[in-house]
């Protein structure tokens, strides 16, 4: 009896390339692993990881990976090789399916740690980093039990139901043409599974492997109803599968581990470690990194502070002179015409010292602070650029007023004493 519509049977799964076999489940195998190592890579660098890590790392895993899925499946069906009628070397024809999840899981795990540590990297950050890309490839590797017409349900009649040939046919079953397509509802499920985790690993940062060990609660918590609807020969215990009793076994595993692992945190190694140095750190999760990069920071703008400071800042005391004489000429220049404007008695009485010496004192002025670092004698070096030195400004306005005042002093007195100021001479020489 057969259902109206049903997944049909492939017609082949072996393709010959001359004397080469060319076999479905062994691409399904290579696309999945293609798969998990672009998810990878891609999740890893957003992390901050180094590009091109996860495919060195990848070179450990897969070979342990696909050596531990083999031994797995070989001693959960160890009878089917070793036991009456069986024969051992079958047990290394890989093509032909027999990969134990768990097996390629736990060893690949191995190859991963391995090749983690020879980068210098965290192995349980790159965990996190590939578990939604494992769960893809599962997805994807799943089809190869299609193509090889194994591995599938118990008898099912119903539009979706799977076409299983005769020769491929459990014997209790033999007229029984459909059955639940198992490697299907696992398929889905694994890629519910990559959903989840990718979601999960957003919501709550899950970090330190907390990712990973979601993705492996997820998947044997499927793991187990889709075990129980196949109709292959196994190994029971206590009424269950044996690979029952191992989704059971490594579902609690990851719950517990999620349980006290939930409130760790801090930075993960996710950059190579240099020689001779500590393990580096994510470079946005570092403290201490970002604290060296403030303080380089820090030091560059006063550096660069510093220039202009110096440059526009007093000078020393040394050379003082020449900027007040260059810089401020106006003040002396302005000041010659006061004594010159109303002479005095002073002035006409001695031309030559009085009014002459100011002259020469203001014309050497600017040579001598030119040429000359040092400051006039009897003057005091300027403290800043904006403020005129005040002996200089003063000295012309001292040599004219000092006769007059004296001048004047005589006058009072001979007034005083009754006497007569006598008219200056004019022409006098």
């Amino acid at each position: 009896m057969q259902p109206l519509a049903f997944i049909p049977s492939p017609s082949q799964g072996v393709w010959h390339l001359g004397p080469f076999p060319l076999r479905a489940y062994a691409f399904m195998i290579i696309i999945g692993i293609v798969i998990a190592v672009w998810v990878t890579e891609r999740r890893w660098t957003a992390r901050g990881g180094e590009p091109g890590v996860v495919v060195d790392v990848a070179v450990w895993a897969v070979p342990f990976g696909l050596v531990g899925g083999r031994l797995y499946h070989v001693i959960t069906d160890w009878q089917r090789y070793f036991g009456s009628g069986g024969d051992p070397l079958r047990s290394l024809m890989i093509w032909e399916g027999g990969l134990g999840i768990w097996g390629a899981i736990i060893l690949g795990a191995l190859g991963a740690a391995l090749g983690c540590r020879r980068r210098g990297i965290s192995a349980l950050a790159l965990a996190d980093a590939a578990a939604p890309g494992v769960a893809l490839a599962q997805a994807v590797g799943r089809w190869g039990n299609y193509w090889n017409q194994e591995l599938y349900g118990r008898p099912l009649h119903t539009f979706w139901a799977l076409e299983i040939d005769p020769e491929h046919r459990e014997a209790k079953y033999a007229d029984v043409a459909t059955y639940h397509p198992t490697f299907l509802y696992e398929s889905i499920w694994c890629v519910g599974v990559a959903v989840l985790v990718v979601w999960a690993g957003r919501r709550w940062n899950l970090t330190h492997g907390r990712t990973f060990a979601l993705y492996v609660a997820a998947y044997t918590a499927g793991r187990g109803w889709v075990e129980a609807l196949r109709v292959d020969e196994a190994h029971h215990v206590l009424g269950l599968r044996l690979n029952d009793w191992t989704s059971i076994v490594i579902f609690l595993l990851a719950v517990a581990y999620l349980y006290f692992a939930r409130n760790r945190s801090g930075p993960e190694r996710i950059g190579a470690v240099p020689d001779g140095d500590g393990p580096a750190a994510e470079p946005a999760t570092t403290p201490d990194a970002s604290e060296d990069a403030t303080k380089a920071d820090e030091t560059a703008v006063e550096k660069d502070a510093e220039l202009p400071t110096k440059a526009d800042g007093p000078a020393p005391e040394t050379d003082a002179g020449p900027p007040t004489a260059v810089d401020e000429p106006a003040p002396v220049k302005d000041a010659e015409p006061a004594p010159a404007d109303e002479p005095t008695p002073a002035e006409e009485a001695e031309p030559a010292t009085a009014a002459d010496e100011p002259a020469s004192e203001k014309d050497a002025e600017p040579a001598t602070a030119v040429d000359q670092p040092a400051p006039v004698e009897g003057t005091e070096p300027a403290t800043a650029p904006d403020e005129p030195a005040p002996p200089k400004d003063a000295e012309p306005a001292t040599v004219a007023d000092e006769p007059a005042s004296a001048e004047e002093e005589r006058g009072d007195k001979r007034a005083e004493a009754g006497e007569t100021r006598p008219e200056p001479v004019k022409d006098a020489p």
